[in-house]
C-alpha cells in the first residue's frame, strides 16, 4: 500500500482553548491545564485512529506551537525577535535570545510518550528543525556568546531532541522546516537557505543511515489562521536545496499549489534512491473537505512522476500549528484526514500497490 501520514497538528478542542485562556488570566492552575491537555491528547489519538490512519500523532495538543515548544519556561528570552508576516496581514513573532548557553527546556519525547499511552499504532513525532531556532540569535550578537558557539549548542540540543524521540519508539521523526521557503523571501540570493540547509545537515550527519531512514523533513508555505507566508515564492527555487538534506523522508505541500504537475516534475528530477516523498493531497487552508475520489486522482497524478516504492501522501500542513489557531474545526480536520486515508487506499488499489 501507499503510506500516508498527517503532518502533525490538529485544532485544539474548545475546552482546551478555554483552559489555556483561564491559565493566562490566573483562573486555572498549571496542574489543571495539564489535565485538560492530557484529555485532549487521548481524544485526538482515538479520533485519528477512527479515521483509519495507519500512523498517528498527538495532534500537538500540549504544544504552544510547533516552533516554540522547547522554549517554554526559559528565562533568557525577550519577546521582540524576528517577525513572520502572513499574506492576510497577521504576523507571528519569535522570541530573541539574550544570553547563553542555549538549552531546550522541553524535549519532544515527552509528547511522544504521552501519545503512545493511548494506542498500539505507530506514532510519529514532529520536532522543530534547528534551522528555525537559529533565527532566535539576534543580528547584533550576544556579548560573550558568539554565534558559532550558539549554533554548536543548538545542534547538540536538536540532536538530543531527535534521538530522544527515536529511542522512545517514534515511527518517524519529522523536522518542521517551514522556514525554508520563507527564507527565500527574506533573502532572495538564497544564501540564508543554504545556511539553514547546512545547519540541518550538520545535525542529520550525527545519525546513522538506518536512523536517517526514520527521519523526515516537512516543507510548506505556512498554514496559520488560514493564511500562508510564502506561497508566492517559487517552489522551484527551494526544492533542489531541500533535497540536499540527508533525511530519508520528505513531506511536501502540493494540494494548494497552482501548478502541481510542474512541482512534481521538479521533484522527479531531484529523486535519489532510498528516500520517500509524501505529497500533500489535502489542503488545511481550504474549508471544503476533499472527497476520497479527489484525493485518489491527486495520488494517481503524483504516481506518474514518483515511483510507487518512493511515494507517500500527507496533508499540505498541520491543521493548527499554533495553539490559538481555531480557523479550522476539529471535525473538518478529521474529515479531511479520513478523505486522505480513503483516497490513498483507492489509488493504491487502482495502481495495484
Amino acid at each position: 500500500m501507499i503510506p500516508t501520514e498527517l503532518i502533525g497538528s490538529i485544532p485544539r478542542p474548545p475546552a482546551l482553548q478555554v483552559a489555556a485562556s483561564d491559565l493566562r488570566a490566573g483562573h486555572l492552575s498549571n496542574t489543571e491545564l495539564a489535565a485538560s491537555r492530557s484529555q485532549a491528547v487521548r481524544e485526538t489519538v482515538e479520533k485519528l485512529a477512527a479515521t483509519g490512519s495507519p500512523v498517528l500523532t498527538d495532534g500537538e495538543q500540549a504544544k504552544p506551537s510547533f516552533l516554540t515548544y522547547p522554549l517554554q519556561g526559559l528565562s533568557d528570552l525577550d519577546p521582540d525577535g524576528a517577525v513572520v508576516p502572513f499574506a492576510d496581514g497577521h504576523t507571528r513573532q519569535l522570541p530573541r535570545l539574550t544570553s547563553g548557553p542555549f538549552r531546550y527546556k522541553t524535549y519532544a519525547q515527552e509528547y511522544l510518550r504521552a501519545a503512545k499511552q493511548h494506542t498500539d499504532l505507530p506514532v510519529k513525532q514532529a520536532v522543530v528543525a534547528p534551522s528555525a531556532l537559529s533565527l532566535l540569535y539576534p543580528p547584533d550578537g550576544i556579548a560573550g556568546y558568539p554565534r558559532e558557539q550558539f549554533l554548536d549548542d543548538l545542534a547538540g540540543e536538536a540532536e538530543t531532541d531527535i534521538r530522544g524521540c527515536l529511542d522512545a519508539g517514534a515511527h518517524v521523526v519529522q523536522l518542521d522546516f517551514e522556514e525554508g521557503r520563507l527564507s527565500l523571501k527574506l533573502d532572495p540570493s538564497g544564501q540564508l537557505l543554504r545556511d539553514l540547509v547546512e545547519l540541518n545537515n550538520t545535525v542529520l550527519s550525527r545519525f546513522t543511515e538506518a536512523e536517517r531512514a526514520r527521519i523526515g523533513v516537512y516543507s510548506g508555505s505556512g498554514a496559520d489562521l488560514d493564511s500562508t507566508h510564502s506561497l508566492d515564492v517559487d517552489y522551484a527555487d527551494l526544492l533542489p536545496h531541500l533535497f540536499e538534506l540527508t533525511a530519508g523522508n520528505f513531506y511536501l505541500q502540493l494540494a494548494g499549489e497552482a501548478d502541481p504537475d510542474r512541482v512534481l516534475g521538479i521533484v522527479a528530477g531531484q529523486l535519489r534512491s532510498g528516500i520517500r516523498v509524501f505529497v500533500g493531497v489535502t489542503d488545511p487552508i481550504d474549508p471544503r473537505v476533499e472527497t476520497a475520489q479527489e484525493v485518489r486522482d491527486r495520488v494517481l497524478r503524483a504516481a506518474r512522476y514518483i515511483p510507487l516504492d518512493q511515494l507517500g501522501t500527507c496533508d499540505d500542513a498541520g491543521f493548527a500549528p499554533f495553539a490559538d489557531d481555531a480557523s479550522t474545526s476539529r471535525d473538518t480536520a478529521f474529515a479531511k484526514i479520513r478523505a486522505r486515508v480513503e483516497g490513498t487506499a483507492l489509488a493504491a488499489e487502482q495502481l495495484g500497490a
